[in-house]
């Protein structure tokens, strides 16, 4: 492996696990409120420009890296759709729950 493929798979490899700790956060507070869905979006988009250009170029670092990252910005999307979701239905079930009239009454 040349210097120039070892710098882009060490480069791919840091920018890419530094977006694992917000996944295991969004999935263990099962919360990704705080996050832009317009920032996904643009890094989303961004990143598969970058899968594109690597696999027009043949460069397997680009490649690598902007795959999985990608993998992990989708779960993170779908994540996010998810738990609003479901913050949704609980919120509704909660005022439906408190405006019912109670069979005891």
């Amino acid at each position: 492996m040349d210097i120039a493929s070892a710098t882009g798979f060490a480069a791919g490899a840091l920018t890419t696990l530094s977006f694992i700790p917000q996944v295991i956060r969004t999935f263990r507070t099962r919360r990704a409120d705080d996050l832009s869905a317009a920032m996904l979006l643009a890094f989303g988009t961004g990143v598969s420009l970058w899968l594109v250009h690597g696999i027009v170029v043949h460069s397997a670092p680009i490649i690598a890296a902007n795959l999985v990252t990608l993998v992990l910005v989708l779960m993170i999307a779908v994540l996010k759709v998810y738990y609003a979701r479901a913050s949704r239905r609980t919120e509704v079930g909660a005022a439906v729950a408190q405006s019912s009239p109670s069979m005891s009454d």
